[in-house]
């Protein structure tokens, strides 16, 4: 009997119903997929056409390889019930990684499809636990951890989660779970575990590189690069909660002007708009928004506007898009996806009728105003109860594909934008899933509150989204939640959180600061809340002094900041760099999570609890400049460095 075949340059396996087919895609790259009872699927969640690549196929009865440069697939059989193993060797034969042995009486199998009702399966995928091994990557997760090994992580979306299921191993791989059902992975100490709560075959992609640098171009090459960030993401946005009219708008950005202070952006907020879903001003409070527009780009300032993907039931769109079927549908109950100020459900992101009728929407009452820029909140999409399988989309049930959907939100944009003749489209997002780079998802970490231990977790996950593969992403400076504009406390975090801002992807100011602003129309009638001021003078002169010097920073960076930017477009870089990412040879940088490499020239060293004025700093091997005394530290250990109220430690790499 034949089990293994060559077939069109892939490698194949069948028995029990199973096939399996392993293909060389990309650099050092291989795709691997599994289904039973049917025929491999090629879908396309993340992937693009693989290129071409120099394989090699060996066949014999008990065994197989395919060799893809610097990474082999083993295909091993069993004697016994004939049960096929596949383990992944690098270019030396180091073992990178290999399924669970499921040749024993427990019967519990590597490749696992559990039936469901309806003919699709429950899948999960286990290999064995390696001892030594840290993981990293897998999009944000509000932890302070960055090595996963030993953690449980939920596959799915929430406000201020994002799942991007690409990990790399300190073993010298990277792997994708390219499968947007929900789900979780399991990275224990015994084995790796990857389930689906649904899905048709199993499907995921495994890279070999010689470094971190080369494995995050290996899967660029493979998902996408990001556009080249435009010249107003490398300056300074201003934003809060919630600019609610025209002329304060203005006033705001005037202010800065007169001040002598450079912002690049400033932002509306969500509930500019008549109902939600209506996708236009509300003219009562945006009288001429085009006038706006223009005034501000003659003071060099670009206009973000959120755009929300919920259409309220009583939006003027909402009973076309209802009957066009553009919305997402609920499996039971309501047709109800949240209730915030009004019950809404969700547009539909999976559907290219839906994106195009978003598109047009937005084109004609802000594209064709002049605004170049949007603020895609609300991405995951952020469903009430987070029910996950009570949602259906187009293209299958939210069990499914569900964390596909904040893509799909930015490529509506993207293609929108690009069909117009813009280059380099980036919008900020709440949410990605993988792929979202190549569709400009500049990510920020959600609806955070404004404390010190979410400060910490917004570091580590900045880190985790840049190893993932998603290289714009910032975080809403002082966080979002609860943050009171005169309290002491507060407006230390604030500077501290400001300070590490200027060594960001991008340096963006928002929350919602109390107390809380009442607004109403002409009539009296109440509308949504704006909370307090939130611009750099609001937190008393001490705070204005030590921002406005950190604005000033941020613009000598600018030179060094696009050079981070064209790297992370060319190669698919990141700009916040792990320590174990710059230092992957280095024990001591394994599990550093309260410091960074600002590209490959800055070590970053925020100050993260009240009160400190000096912290620790690992500085590797090298020579390093204290960029704020001047002072040069031989590396090799840990230092003590100051940190008054008025800096963070940062150390310039001068020779490695």
């Amino acid at each position: 009997m034949q089990y293994f075949r060559n077939e069109g340059g892939s490698l194949i396996f069948r028995n029990h119903g199973e096939t399996l087919m392993i293909t060389p895609w990309g650099r050092d790259s291989l795709r691997v997929r599994s289904v039973i009872m049917g025929d491999i699927r090629d879908d396309r969640f993340a992937l693009l056409d693989p290129g071409d690549t120099d394989c090699r196929i060996t066949v014999s009865e008990s065994e197989a390889e395919i060799e893809n440069g610097r990474i082999t697939a083993r295909l091993t059989l069993s004697s016994w019930k004939k049960y096929m193993k596949i383990s992944f060797y690098d270019q030396n034969g180091e073992l990178l990684l290999r399924e669970v042995d499921d040749y024993n009486a427990l019967q519990i199998r590597a490749r696992h499809f559990e039936p469901a009702t309806g003919g699709d399966f429950r899948l999960r995928v286990s290999f064995e636990g390696i001892d030594g091994e840290h993981i990293y990557g897998m999009g944000q997760y509000q932890e302070e951890m960055i090595d996963w090994k030993g953690a449980v992580l939920e596959l799915a979306h929430r406000n201020s989660q994002a799942s991007v299921p690409f990990m790399i191993s300190s073993r010298g791989y990277g792997l994708l779970w390219h499968n947007p059902a929900i789900g979780r992975v399991s990275f224990g100490t015994n084995r790796t575990v990857w389930e689906a709560e649904s899905a048709k075959q199993m499907d995921y992609w495994i890279t070999a590189g010689s470094s971190p640098h080369a494995i995050s171009r290996n899967y660029a090459e493979a998902t996408g690069f990001p556009p080249m960030m435009p010249e107003y993401g490398l300056g300074f946005w201003q934003c809060k909660l919630r600019y609610w009219n025209q002329e304060q708008v203005l006033s705001v950005a005037r202010e800065y002007r007169m001040r002598g202070l450079k912002i690049d952006v400033i932002v509306i907020d969500f509930f500019h708009w008549p109902r939600m879903g209506d996708y236009r001003f509300d003219p009562e409070f945006f009288p001429d928004p085009g006038a706006m527009v223009k005034e501000l780009k003659e003071m060099g300032i670009e206009l973000m506007v959120s755009v929300w993907p919920q259409v309220a039931l009583t939006s003027e769109n909402y009973e076309e898009m209802y009957q066009e079927g553009l919305l997402v549908r609920a499996e039971y109950g309501e047709q109800i996806g949240m209730r915030f100020v009004e019950d809404s459900m969700f547009l539909d992101a999976t559907n290219p009728r839906a994106r195009k009728y978003l598109w047009k929407k937005i084109k004609k009452n802000y594209y064709d105003l002049g605004i170049r820029i949007f603020w895609l909140d609300e991405a995951e999409p952020e469903y009430g109860t987070y029910d996950f399988k009570n949602y259906r989309y187009s293209i299958g049930s939210n069990l499914q594909i569900g964390n596909i959907y904040p893509q799909m939100f930015s490529r509506a944009f993207y293609e929108g934008m690009t069909e117009e003749g813009q280059k380099d489209p980036v919008n900020l997002v709440r949410c990605a899933w993988a792929g979202s780079q190549r569709y400009g998802a500049l990510v920020w970490s959600g609806d955070i509150m404004c404390r010190w231990e979410d400060f910490r977790r917004q570091v580590c996950a900045g880190l985790s989204m840049g190893t993932a593969g998603i290289p714009w992403w910032t975080t809403d400076i002082g966080g979002f939640h609860d943050g009171w504009t005169e309290n002491d406390d507060f407006r230390e975090l604030i500077i501290r959180w400001f300070e590490w801002g200027c060594y960001c992807p991008v340096m963006r100011i928002h929350g919602d600061r109390k107390p809380v602003v009442k607004v109403t129309r002409k009539d009296g009638t109440p509308v949504l809340d704006s909370g307090s001021d939130n611009e750099v003078w609001s937190f008393g002169e001490k705070a204005y002094g030590i921002m406005t010097s950190y604005m000033r920073r941020r613009e000598d960076l600018r030179p060094y900041i696009r050079e981070l930017m064209e790297e992370a477009h060319e190669k698919g870089l990141p700009l916040m760099r792990a320590m174990w990412y710059s230092f992957p040879s280095d024990p001591a940088c394994a599990e550093i999570k309260d410091q960074y490499m600002f590209g490959d020239r800055y070590l970053v060293a925020p100050v993260m609890y009240p009160g400190m004025r000096s912290r620790d700093v690992y500085l590797p091997e090298g020579n390093w400049k204290n960029t704020d005394t001047g002072e040069t530290v031989k590396g090799g250990s840990v230092i003590k460095a100051d940190a008054p109220l008025e800096r963070i430690p940062v150390f310039e790499l001068i020779q490695r």
